[in-house]
């Protein structure tokens, strides 16, 4: 795709002369960060608009969805336009902060929200600040500040965790490792993804935890669903969701906090935790070991080592 002055997309050219007006929001030498609406072109900025128009240079995620993004809001992109996207971006950064260095006003844009939160951005980011070159934000629409305000969830402290890992395995020992974070918790999913998803957050945080599901926010049909994490499974088998999605986790109270702390139990507590699972509840060791193993997972979400409890656990039956 051709950009609109006739340059070919992506082509960085040498030094140049950056005279035309732009307006006090645009800076001369300066990247800059723009957020982009998540669904809602309404809630564009103005300064938005303005670094569009005035631009020398404009790195966008996806040129298609710029292009129309710019039709939408009645603005003609008049700088060039270039792709920066998860594939190039770490190539292109410095061609990119040459062109700053020159003069020009670059801007940095994602095909929604602001750029570097799980969109490309970072690279250049920090480049800019390795070479001393400067660089600002011109915020706006965010999926993350939006949901998090629409869930009824503690928002004085929250973690922002992404996209959840893919593969399974990586996924649950993600989730065990935030097993104890009293933060609110936010999470990206995808809807062919959500349903094993819920049922690994309601495996290692339990039915009772409270969140919430956000989906096609600032957009005609958003909806919140607020519920337990198993009020929210049985509404997925009612009523697949589509779209990407957001949600918001409950924290760990100070107690489920303290329980599940990884550090407050070594092997040998865990293995003594084990004999007394299996007397108790008349378990074989073994099973017992699998419990507490899956019960106490370790700091980075990994499970202790069932074969060394069974074998501390067998030690102390037989000095006993």
């Amino acid at each position: 795709m051709s950009s609109t002055n006739g340059r070919r997309d992506g082509h960085i050219q040498g030094r140049e002369s950056h005279e035309k007006p732009i307006p006090p929001s645009v800076s001369r030498g300066t990247v800059v960060l723009a957020a982009t609406p998540i669904g809602n072109v309404a809630d564009a900025s103005k300064r938005l608009v303005e670094l569009l128009q005035s631009a020398d240079l404009v790195a966008a995620e996806d040129t298609r969805r710029l292009y129309d993004l710019a039709n939408r809001l009645g603005v003609r992109v008049s700088g060039r336009v270039m792709a920066y996207h998860d594939h190039n971006e770490r190539r292109m950064a410095d061609p990119i902060l040459d062109q700053v260095r020159d003069g020009a006003c670059v801007l940095v844009v994602s095909d929604a929200g602001m750029p570097t939160i799980n969109d490309p951005g970072m690279a250049i980011v920090r480049r800019a600040i390795e070479r001393g070159i400067p660089v600002t934000c011109a915020p706006g629409p965010s999926a993350v500040l939006d949901a998090l305000a629409l869930s009824g969830l503690p928002t004085d402290r929250f973690c922002y965790e992404g996209f959840l890992p893919r593969r399974r395995q990586e996924r649950l020992r993600h989730l065990r490792a935030l097993r104890s974070e009293e933060r609110t918790m936010v999470f990206y999913e995808t809807p062919h993804r959500i349903d094993q998803a819920m049922q690994d957050l309601q495996e290692v945080f339990g039915s009772d935890r409270l969140m919430a599901l956000c989906r096609e926010l600032t957009k005609d049909h958003e909806q919140i669903r607020r519920g337990t994490v198993g009020d929210i499974v049985r509404s997925l088998q009612e009523d697949p969701p589509r779209g990407e999605m957001v949600l918001v986790v409950a924290g760990a109270s100070a107690l489920e906090a303290r329980r599940n702390d990884p550090e407050a139990m070594d092997d040998r507590q865990l293995a003594d935790l084990a004999r007394e699972l299996a007397r108790s509840e008349g378990l074989r060791l073994k099973e017992a070991i699998s419990r507490v193993a899956a019960e106490h997972p370790l700091a980075d979400g990994r499970l202790p080592n069932r074969k060394r409890l069974y074998a501390l656990a067998v030690e102390e039956d037989k000095e006993d």
